[in-house]
């Protein structure tokens, strides 16, 4: 398990990492908002400990920033900042657990593991929205834009269309999308995919405009303005 430490008091950072290191994670640090961003931002991490006055990019903000990009990485602060309006904006965030300065270790490391043993969230955060070209899809509310037009999609044309965008240009297998969309205990008809790509074509390609969703066929699919080679 990864974990991503940002907090500018070395005197804090060090003694922390050891003892997470000792528990068995994998521990990266930075004392710089920025550079938590970009670490973060690379992936990998399980679990984000931030916080929450930082140089250069706060805590908060880089919290934010993740949520508004849908990234659902879990997030703990761990800050001074004891006031339960502190606490509350914190949350509102997006942060999933707030742990106020000074702490207990013993406490922490249950905090830790509580976050680990939560199930990924399926949820996105109500800021959160997707780009692909002229294509933009908020989460919160299954609506697209195109240009100028707004899009209403269905629960699964949405659940399709972020699934596609987060892999643009990338070919989708007509297995993993299946799987992505339906559940084990589901039983779609031979002809659902292709039925609901139809549909979602019909709303964010009309006439005069690029092609974005691409047969690959054999294989499956791919989202993208531009045809590879």
């Amino acid at each position: 398990m990864r974990i991503l430490l940002v907090d500018d008091e070395p005197a804090l950072t060090g003694p922390l990492s050891r003892v997470l290191t000792r528990e068995g994670y994998q521990v990266d640090i930075t004392h710089d908002g920025l550079e938590g961003s970009q670490l973060a931002q690379s992936g990998g991490y399980d679990v984000l400990i931030l916080d929450w006055m930082l140089p250069a990019l706060s805590g908060l903000e880089l919290c934010q920033q993740l949520r508004a990009q849908g990234d659902t990485t879990p997030v703990l602060f761990l800050t001074a900042k004891d006031t339960l309006d502190d606490r509350v904006e914190g949350l509102d965030a997006g942060a999933d657990d707030y742990l106020v300065k000074p702490f207990e270790l013993r406490e922490l490391l249950a905090r830790v593991r509580a976050l680990l043993r939560r199930p990924p969230t399926l949820e996105p955060s109500p800021t959160s929205r997707l780009q692909v070209d002229d294509l933009v899809l908020n989460l919160a509310n299954q609506v697209a834009h195109r240009g100028d037009r707004s899009i209403d999609l269905s629960e699964k044309e949405s659940q399709l269309l972020a699934y596609l965008m987060r892999h643009a240009n990338d070919v989708l297998t007509h297995e993993q999308i299946q799987q992505h969309l339906w559940s084990a205990d589901e039983r779609p008809s031979s002809n659902a995919l292709a039925a609901q790509i139809r549909l979602l074509r019909r709303k964010i390609e009309h006439d005069g405009e690029p092609q974005l969703i691409h047969t690959v066929y054999g294989k499956g699919y791919r989202l993208g303005e531009m045809s590879p080679g």
